[in-house]
């Protein structure tokens, strides 16, 4: 071993505590030395005769850390310590410990679920939660349990909420307290004005920094453009002697050693989350955090993942200014006020939570069954739903969710289940699309064709845009993706993009704007004079994942003949009445579909009846139920009945409009259709012939009165009432009712005009009688106005002459 470092101290517990309990969660904080160290460890104290399976999260990481050991031992990588990352390795028969990346180790379980020759793995930088480090940590635990209860299980992290990881493993916790060397925080005085950009406020700080402070300089910014922009700022004015360094995932491994290889001059490095863990920058004593993250987020209403720019997390930070601290006391520079850092969230979400599940249920299916697996986070069930259905699209699952053979084929590429079935399908041609899709653009604002970015991959020297390093490692990719496909039947570039996106095969939709409707169902437009604006299918195989609308970054066009070539089998008629917003009417057609997309669409003449029927409901429900008088009088007498009585009420018919309306509408299509039509009858034969007696008998439509006249109930108010003349009540000394409810019994004059409204006919006739005499008699003294009306004979009639 070289010079001591914090994580020594614990080794011997570490130890111990694996010999012991054959797991443990080990925390420790940055620039410790834990991914050097421990594996070294492990090895020299003779835990186990198998190999040490280190997993890393990154490709970079994974070289570097294996480089580092190794220089350890005094020995060349692929000795006693080598690496695994795709497309590269450094092996030897002597190896004892290899790191890898995480998705190797999915593969390796998958293959042979005993790992034969493996005596422990380690999941190095756990905290940073990956599909695959979960999966595998789940399928680690499963294979302890069943097959190798010998299996040495580890997993590390610097900043790690480690109890549930702890609990889902059964392990000890050790926490290495040592930390390297203090780093000064140093927050921004105030907020920075919305109206600074990002890059500008970064070059900024990063100047400041340079000058304030001494040593070496790591910044951190979300993405390659953020750095590329903040490189054009700073590179004429740092100070001299100063070299300048970007450090991204999509840097060819030359340009990312440049960056992290000690060297004389003073240094500045403008990097991504790449290195915030496991990357051993010499010389770095600043660090410049922006603040900000990019994470790949799964919109689960459109199905679609996009980048999202989100603020770094308590841990993330704390991860990056750790590596100032690593060979000297250092400073920390953040974009943010130390009032801003209080809100800081603690940790950054799982993949699991807001990840693209397809992958990882394509891996749930190979294995088997997931009963029994223990995740850290359980995958959230609609979205890992949402994943199989993609899955049985491709034909990697069939009708039970249960893996086929094409969907063990696709579980082998190392690639996102899309690409891998375009891949299969489509043989050697498709291998250099499944890389250009597996990349980020090589042509940046040159609209949305994907020809164009075939042909700058084929001719890049045609294109004086196109970017050289991404193009080299499409074509290395593609070389790599050749070895593992064979011929197939020739596919144009459109068929190819079908293949992986069977969801997003696009038709234009009319009018004057490039809008299209995607196969799956959503929205999508193309920028105004795209070039492929004017085709009528296309196949987008890039958008932003806007929920509403999302717009077309990039795409390919399709022809009919070659959609009818791929799925004609999925193509077919479909007979459609449904009601139409738009015409206020139900339309019956027969399409021609291909999921959500109509290709041909035609009159049907003959639907039958009762399917126009069926549609109507559907403008009943925008239209309203409209009923008429004498339907809502019968409503309002339904309504005062008891519980056992049918509820007739306007919400719950308009819930129910199958079971009680349906076969009265067989005449009915349209708005002025139903504007016109009586809902009563349709009442009256659901409420059926003993309801509807019942109901007369309790809650009677009419009032009947002394002289044998039937008065129409109003039961439009809250109290059902009549009106009637006061004459024609006389001799009454019972008040009306309905059912336990009084009427309210409007009294009218000779003239019909109301005199007095009573709930209480017989207290009417005591009190107030009399007022109301006096003042009819002399306005109408024709008619009669007993000083009794108890004793008096009903009447319409005026008092005979004499």
């Amino acid at each position: 071993m070289t010079h001591d470092l914090p994580i020594d101290v614990i080794l011997p517990e570490l130890i111990e505590a694996l010999r012991t309990h054959g797991r443990a969660v080990l925390q420790a904080p940055p620039g410790a030395g834990k991914t050097t160290r421990v594996p070294l460890a492990m090895l020299d104290a003779g835990l186990t005769t198998g190999k040490i399976l280190m997993l890393e999260p990154r490709r970079l990481a994974a070289r570097a850390a294996a480089d580092r050991m190794a220089a350890t031992l005094g020995q060349k990588t692929g000795e006693t310590v080598g690496y695994r990352i795709r497309g590269d390795s450094a092996v030897g028969p002597d190896t004892r410990i290899e790191v890898v990346t995480e998705g190797i180790l999915t593969r390796m379980l998958q293959d042979q679920p005993d790992l034969p020759g493996i005596g422990a793995v380690i999941f190095d930088e756990f905290h940073e939660r990956s599909l695959n480090a979960d999966l595998g940590l789940a399928l680690c635990l499963e294979v302890t349990e069943a097959l190798r209860d010998d299996l040495i299980l580890l997993a590390m992290s610097a900043t790690l909420d480690a109890a549930p990881v702890a609990e889902v493993m059964q392990a000890p916790i050790l926490t290495s307290e040592g930390k390297s060397f203090e780093v000064t925080p140093l927050w921004l005085p105030k907020p920075t004005p919305k109206e600074t950009r990002f890059e500008t406020a970064m070059a900024d700080l990063i100047l400041k920094a340079l000058q304030e402070a001494d040593g070496s300089l790591l910044a951190f910014l979300p993405g390659e453009g953020e750095i590329r922009r903040t490189l054009a700022l700073i590179e004429n004015r740092v100070p001299k002697g100063t070299t300048v360094h970007p450090l991204f995932g999509a840097m060819d491994f030359k340009a990312q050693r440049a960056a992290i290889t000690p060297s004389d001059p003073r240094k500045v490095v403008l990097a991504t989350s790449i290195a915030e863990t496991s990357l051993t920058i010499p010389d770095i004593r600043i660090v410049v955090d922006g603040g900000q993250s990019r994470r790949a987020q799964f919109d689960a209403s459109s199905g679609m993942s996009r980048l999202v720019t989100e603020k770094v997390t308590r841990a993330e930070a704390t991860q990056r200014a750790g590596r100032a601290g690593r060979v000297s006391p250092g400073v920390a520079y953040k974009l943010w006020t130390k009032g801003e850092d209080g809100a800081l969230a603690a940790f950054p979400p799982p993949e699991i939570s807001n990840g693209d599940l397809a992958g990882f249920a394509l891996e749930l299916a190979v294995w088997g069954t997931e009963d029994g697996l223990r995740f850290v986070t359980p995958p959230h069930e609609g979205r890992l739903s949402e994943a199989r259905s993609l899955l049985h699209m491709l034909g990697a699952l069939d009708g039970n969710q249960r893996i086929t053979d094409h969907g063990r084929a696709l579980a082998k590429q190392p690639l996102h289940p899309r690409l891998a079935h375009m891949l299969v399908k489509g043989g050697e041609q498709a291998a250099i699309l499944a890389a250009l899709l597996a990349e980020r653009d090589p042509l940046r604002n040159r609209g949305t064709d994907l020809a164009l970015r075939m042909r700058a991959i084929h001719n890049p020297n045609a294109f004086a845009d196109a970017h050289r390093g991404t193009i080299a490692r499409i074509k290395d990719e593609t070389k790599r993706l050749k070895r593992a496909t064979t011929k197939r039947a020739k596919l144009d570039l459109g068929e190819l993009a079908a293949l992986a996106y069977p969801d997003r095969i696009g038709l234009r939709r009319a009018g004057a704007a490039p809008r299209y409707v995607l196969s799956g169902g959503k929205g999508a437009i193309l920028p105004q004079g795209d070039a492929l604006a004017g085709h009528r299918l296309i196949v987008a195989t890039d958008l932003d994942g806007d929920p509403r609308e999302a717009r077309i970054r990039q795409a390919a066009a399709l022809s009919m003949e070659g959609l009818e070539t791929l799925f004609g089998d999925q193509i077919k008629w479909h007979n459609i009445c449904t009601w139409s917003r738009r015409d206020r009417a139900v339309l019956a057609r027969k399409h021609r579909r291909f999921g959500a997309l109509i290709l041909e669409d035609n009159p049907w003449h003959d639907a039958p009846d009762a399917d126009v029927a069926k549609a109507m409901l559907g403008g009943i429900r925008e239209l309203g139920l409209k009923p008429s008088r004498a339907a809502r009088r019968l409503m309002a007498r339904a309504a005062l009945m008891g519980d056992d009585f049918p509820d007739i009420k306007e919400t719950t018919l308009m819930e129910t409009l199958e079971d009680w309306l349906l076969p009265h509408l067989m005449s009915v299509r349209t708005a002025a259709d139903w504007k016109s039509f009586d809902i009563l009858p349709a009442l009256q034969s659901h409420l059926g012939w003993d309801n509807t007696q019942q109901l007369d008998r309790a809650v009677p439509g009419h009032y009947e009165t002394p002289l044998g006249r039937k008065i129409a109930i109003d039961y439009d108010e809250a109290t059902p009432g009549i009106n009637v003349r006061l004459q024609e009540m006389f001799g009454v000394t019972r008040h009306p009712m309905v059912g336990q409810t009084p009427l309210q019994v409007t009294l009218l004059s000779p003239a019909q005009r109301p005199v007095q409204v009573t709930s209480d006919l017989p207290r009417f006739w005591r009190t107030s009688y009399e007022d109301v005499r006096k003042d009819m008699r002399g306005q109408y003294p024709k008619h009669p106005w007993p000083e009794d009306p108890t004793q008096a004979d009903p009447t319409l009639r005026a008092k005979p002459r004499k």
